[in-house]
């Protein structure tokens, strides 16, 4: 950093240079600056002033006393406003007629003494950390589940969807119907649902919101017995069990859900049965490029998305003018991740396999 009365000395040394027949840049050369340099220190023949802000400044005038600070402080300290935060303290003391400094000057002193913490009774604010991620690189490593209303035959009366999904391939891999939650009924759920797809030997995560259902003791022994690794979503957040949500909205807002409610459980329970059907066999999800469930977790969509890939190929061999690009990417999808990081070198994240 160089001081204005030291710009001033350099380029009056400088100019006396050039009048005496010297070349500016060499002149420059001999104090170690630029030509480029010396054109910026000066502007319609004045020197200005280095603006970075490692710059020593002259202090500010409206700089605050030490008095003025020690007499903030001593507010925010007292008994009447100990527990108050400085945008209460500050209309308050304008009431009693005192003015001792700006809203921001109040917050500035006491992030400076360290005293810009939670003030009063009540508990501060609690930062949960996401859940762990977990990545599922095929069928039956990781599943989310959650329960869902269903309405009734009359006002306030509702059936309860129980809902499983493999999040790899989207195949709902388990549901039921019941008129009242319970981890009794969630706990047998899971074990039909393991057992049908073969995977009790198999390491899997279970992904679930913080409902008692969810854990519940029974349900937490059934894990526990059947070696499934529990996971579980911030309290009040839903955004951590996305693919739950995903699918309730997909129920919910197909053409044939019925706006008066289900008359019967029976009712409910046949209704689910044919959207599982479809949804299972007939849907073609658009995360996994568009090929159904059932077919991404039997392994079946390779051969599908290479005839498409073949078919777009020979298209565009045909009629190449057609195309300024790539085709369509019919390439299987990838990995499935649970809650990813940001960073996915995050100690938190797990390889579910």
């Amino acid at each position: 950093m160089i001081s204005t009365p030291h710009r001033e000395t350099a380029i009056a040394l400088i100019n006396d240079a050039v009048t005496a027949g010297a070349r500016r840049a060499k002149a420059c050369a001999e104090l170690e600056i630029s030509d480029r340099t010396l054109r910026r220190w000066t502007k319609n023949g004045r020197v200005h002033a280095d603006q970075r802000p490692l710059v020593p400044h002259p202090e500010p005038i409206n700089k605050l006393s030490v008095a003025d600070r020690a007499a903030v402080l001593e507010a925010c300290n007292s008994k009447e406003f100990a527990s108050l935060p400085p945008s209460q303290i500050v209309p308050k003391l304008a009431d009693q007629g005192r003015y001792l400094a700006s809203e921001s000057s109040f917050y500035r002193i006491l992030r400076a003494e360290g005293q810009q913490q939670h003030r009063g009774r009540a508990k501060p604010p609690i930062r949960r950390k996401p859940p762990t991620s977990y990545k599922a690189s095929a069928p039956c490593e990781v599943w989310t589940w959650d329960i869902t209303w269903m309405p009734g035959p009359v006002a306030g009366m509702f059936f309860y969807l129980y809902l499983i999904v493999d999040i790899f391939s989207r195949k709902i891999v388990g549901w039921e119907v019941h008129e009242r939650e319970s981890a009794e009924l969630a706990a047998v759920l899971i074990r039909q649902a393991v057992l049908a797809e073969g995977c009790t030997l198999r390491p899997l995560v279970l992904h679930a919101d913080n409902g008692s259902p969810m854990k519940g003791a029974t349900m937490k022994t059934t894990m526990e017995k059947l070696g499934i690794t529990a996971s579980y979503s911030r309290p009040r957040v839903s955004n951590d069990n996305p693919f739950s949500e995903a699918l309730f909205r997909t129920c919910k807002y197909r053409p044939n859900w019925p706006a008066k409610g289900f008359a019967t459980k029976a009712d409910a329970q046949a209704w689910v049965k044919s959207f599982a059907s479809w949804y299972n066999g007939e849907h073609l999800h658009s995360a996994i490029r568009f090929v159904t469930p059932d077919a991404r977790h039997a392994g079946r969509d390779r051969a599908t998305l290479a005839n498409r890939a073949i078919l777009y190929a020979n298209a565009r061999a045909q009629n190449p003018e057609r195309w300024s690009g790539k085709t369509r990417n019919w390439q299987p999808a990838g990995p499935v991740w649970l809650n990813p990081e940001t960073e996915i070198s995050a100690p938190e994240i797990r390889d579910a396999a």
